[in-house]
């Protein structure tokens, strides 16, 4: 049976760190959304685990492996840490944009881990996209709920279109023969370009009724 660190080095040194840079990233914005309520450290902490851990555990429920964080003495440490980073430092590092722009890296990241680790474990190519879409959106659907925010799927700017193409690069690369060290970082960049573009033209695609 695999475990998250055996599979870490079946997938390569790049993908692992991109894994813990999404997850990282994804913590800070659920303790960010906890912070900017005024809520306690325990809730930053609640949100931040579970902001983080979302996406790869409905990920891994659906692969069938043992859910990763479980079985990972870095993962639940990692959105500890960063809870404790946003709850110390000052408001101002994370006034404006910075939640849209981080969720943005985390979004790029993750639905590249996601995608890497179902195309290791056997999933079809394109079931394997799909997990990491799952994988890079459902931390922030639990968060916003959570938050009471509009679901990150009701709003009009790109936002799975962007994990769809960072996955879905990843999956095309790879089938394509490019080694995952490679492959990794480039998905996830242009999946970060595209988020990135939306943010700042805020480019959306057309809503229902108004495409016709």
């Amino acid at each position: 049976m695999h475990t998250a660190l055996a599979l870490h080095w079946q997938v390569g040194p790049i993908l692992p760190w991109l894994d813990l840079f999404g997850i990282a990233v994804f913590a800070i914005t659920g303790a960010l959304a906890a912070t900017g309520r005024g809520q306690t450290l325990v809730t930053a902490t609640f949100f931040a685990l579970i902001t983080g851990v979302g996406g790869g555990s409905v990920r891994d429920l659906l692969i069938g492996v043992p859910v990763f964080w479980v079985h990972d003495p870095l993962v639940a440490g990692v959105c500890l840490g960063v809870a404790l980073l946003v709850w110390w430092t000052p408001v101002r590092w994370w006034q404006g944009a910075a939640l849209a722009w981080l969720d943005a890296i985390g979004l790029a990241a993750y639905g590249v881990f996601g995608a890497a680790k179902a195309l290791d474990f056997g999933v079809p190519p394109i079931p394997a996209a799909l997990m990491g879409v799952i994988t890079a959106c459902v931390g922030g659907i639990i968060r916003d709920v959570l938050a009471g925010e509009p679901s990150i799927l009701m709003r009009p700017e790109l936002y799975v279109t962007a994990a769809a193409l960072a996955a879905g690069s990843h999956v095309v690369l790879v089938a394509l023969g490019v080694p995952p060290n490679f492959a990794a970082p480039s998905a996830a960049i242009a999946g970060f370009a595209l988020r990135a573009a939306a943010i700042h033209w805020r480019i959306a695609l057309p809503a229902y009724g108004r495409a016709r």
